[in-house]
């Protein structure tokens, strides 16, 4: 495999684990509908999502580091 190809599955990696953990984010509206919700509670989620997917992220890069650069 190529390095270009393990650069590109590794980034569609991380995206995916950031997206994945954002709309986990969401079932914080079933949890606690009161304070997430999309009418009042919309910056509360925000934040919620926003740190779900980073968590995600971050998940991810520890189990999968970034592929080394060959010269």
């Amino acid at each position: 495999m190529n390095k270009v190809t393990n650069w590109r599955m590794w980034a569609r990696g991380l995206v995916g684990a950031a997206v994945g953990g954002a709309a986990n984010g969401v079932t914080a509206i079933g949890l606690d509908p009161q304070t997430f919700n999309f009418a009042e509670g919309l910056p509360a989620l925000g934040k919620f999502v926003a740190v779900s997917g980073i968590v995600s992220a971050a998940l991810y890069l520890k189990t999968h580091p970034a592929p080394e650069l060959e010269p």
